[in-house]
């Protein structure tokens, strides 16, 4: 299949459809079947320390010979270890985010490689425009996990990015289906970053536990909290109820850390503990209801996309 959008061609990818590269589900396993699938499969950095990393990126050569990326927050404590690793193994697309796109971007591109950065604000898209991105991410506040503080919907900022920037847009936020997609296009983004979708999925490193609770939410049982620290799109559990108690008698920022702890994010996740754990996942979540494989999800975005394009009906 020849490529048939910017995002398809800067990517070397079959459909715009890219698996985001999310603490602790997505490892080797989960990346390259999206990329043998036809998209593009993300190893999640953010969980990884520089071995780790070291380890999934060549087990994920050896199970895929299509195009794959990382995905490194820029805050990361161990950064030039990370994009040491990523040059030195000739990966050849990097996706980068919490953190300022012209740190790493211009070191990037001498080494031959792709960087896509991902925003939440049309003030920070235009950031990325500067530093010379070769696409840009906009996720709206439906995500899953760390979130912007403007809490701009994805409705309203792919639209707004589309019109400050030249690049690629990708949209990210709330984007579970073909149907999803094809509005996503109609805003004007030329692909979809997709997180929620493909947590949930079998080859998803994340636990069990964490997958069959994700998959039985209803409409609102997840919220956007720890906005004192970092905004965060979290399922309703005890730990949620102990952060919703802090913040309701005025908790301190340093109160909140300490509540928050280390590793939480790996207990509920990767662990499974539903109850105590950080347990991410976005809105669009309460859509999903079965665990799939990575080829029986693409296989099922690219059939509705395509039937939702054809049976479009003007409305004027």
């Amino acid at each position: 299949m020849k490529p048939r959008n910017r995002v398809c061609r800067l990517f070397g990818i079959d459909y715009p459809i890219i698996q985001g590269g999310m603490v602790w589900c997505s490892g080797w396993r989960l990346a390259s079947a999206v990329s043998n699938a036809g998209g593009l499969g993300l190893l999640g950095a953010g969980s990884m320390h520089p071995e780790t990393l070291l380890e999934h990126i060549r087990k994920c050569k050896a199970a895929t010979e299509k195009p794959f990326g990382v995905n490194v927050p820029l805050m990361y404590p161990e950064l030039d270890k990370i994009m040491d690793i990523i040059i030195s193994e000739g990966v050849k697309i990097v996706f980068t985010s919490a953190g300022s796109p012209a740190k790493w971007t211009e070191t990037l591109h001498s080494e031959g490689i792709k960087v896509a950065h991902v925003v939440s604000s049309t003030r920070f898209a235009g950031k990325c425009e500067e530093a010379g991105v070769d696409a840009i991410v906009a996720e709206g506040f439906e995500a899953g996990g760390h979130n912007g503080r403007e809490e701009t919907t994805t409705f309203c900022l792919i639209p707004a990015v589309k019109k400050i920037c030249t690049v690629p847009l990708i949209a990210a936020g709330g984007i579970v289906s073909g149907e999803g997609i094809l509005a996503a296009q109609a805003l004007g983004a030329e692909g979809v970053q997709m997180g929620t979708r493909f947590a949930l999925t079998r080859e998803s490193s994340a636990h069990f536990s964490f997958k069959d609770r994700c998959l039985r939410l209803d409409e609102g049982d997840t919220v956007l909290t720890l906005k004192q620290l970092s905004p965060t799109r979290l399922i309703k559990n005890d730990f949620y109820k102990q952060i919703e108690e802090a913040e309701s008698r005025g908790a301190s920022a340093d109160e909140m850390r300490e509540l928050l702890g280390k590793g939480r994010a790996k207990k509920g996740i990767f662990e499974g503990d539903i109850f105590d754990g950080e347990m991410e996942i976005g809105q669009a979540a309460s859509m999903l209801r079965e665990l799939q494989t990575v080829d029986e999800v693409m296989k099922e975005l690219v059939a509705d996309y395509r039937e939702a394009a054809a049976h479009m009906q003007p409305l004027f």
